[in-house]
């Protein structure tokens, strides 16, 4: 039984509910692409812990609680990319190595991690999978296929969007560009970064997010890059 999307916006298709529910009515995609709940300890912080409230936040919302990898369908996708915190690496990536052809871990390394180590090490890498089934190997140049990416964290993503992982352009961006294929899925949607580099990249999109404030400024967020970049791509200007 197919579902209707609760909102449409040029080349995006955005649900506002349970992402366990809808996404398998959705079909089947290229590329599933998501930053899904961590499994994290967001307690302690010593003397930085005023200087960030956004762990108070991710506690607030459950963002680190986990989530149910069977989500993630072979079935359904030709590919899949997936951030993992430190914790998360070895089951997930147990079950995508399981359901895919290959799967190469990569990284967002940031120039501005916070100082602090919390008993363990800084975290100055965000990990994310990208599996894919034969037919959907990442596209790009070399400077592309890079499996690092050197960036400076996203300071402003609490400021601008009252969330507390957005990721930042220039790393949505050069994941879209490895993406092979134009039906790109995010079943954790949050505040649509994953959207806007999908419209930005050419890409029609499906999002869903449970929480009703962060779909609201997914929508702000995605109607500005539609309104944006869909003229020019349709009208062949590179971008």
């Amino acid at each position: 039984m197919s579902i209707e999307p609760t909102v449409m916006i040029g080349n995006a298709c955005l649900y506002l509910g349970d992402a366990y529910e809808i996404r398998p009515q959705l079909g089947r995609m290229d590329c599933d692409c998501m930053d899904p709940p961590y499994k994290l300890n967001t307690s302690g912080g010593g003397k930085m812990r005023a200087s960030r409230p956004y762990m108070d936040q991710i506690a607030e919302e459950g963002l680190d609680q986990d989530f149910d990898h069977n989500i993630i369908n072979p079935l359904l996708c030709g590919s899949a990319v997936v951030f993992l915190s430190d914790e998360q690496l070895t089951t997930k990536m147990r079950h995508l190595e399981g359901g895919f052809a290959r799967v190469k871990l990569c990284a967002w390394r940031k120039l501005t991690p916070m100082p602090v180590a919390n008993k363990s090490y800084v975290a100055e890498c965000e990990w994310y999978a990208h599996a894919w089934q034969e037919g959907y190997h990442p596209l790009g140049d070399l400077a592309d296929k890079k499996r690092v990416i050197d960036c400076r964290s996203r300071q402003d993503g609490m400021a601008l969007y009252e969330h507390a992982t957005v990721k930042p352009d220039l790393v949505m961006d050069k994941i879209m560009r490895n993406v092979n294929g134009d039906r790109i899925c995010d079943p954790f949607m949050g505040t649509g970064s994953t959207g806007v580099a999908a419209i930005k990249a050419g890409k029609h999109f499906w999002g869903i997010e449970h929480n009703p404030k962060h779909f609201a400024t997914a929508i702000k967020r995605i109607t500005e890059a539609v309104e944006r970049y869909q003229p020019c791509i349709e009208s062949g200007q590179i971008l």
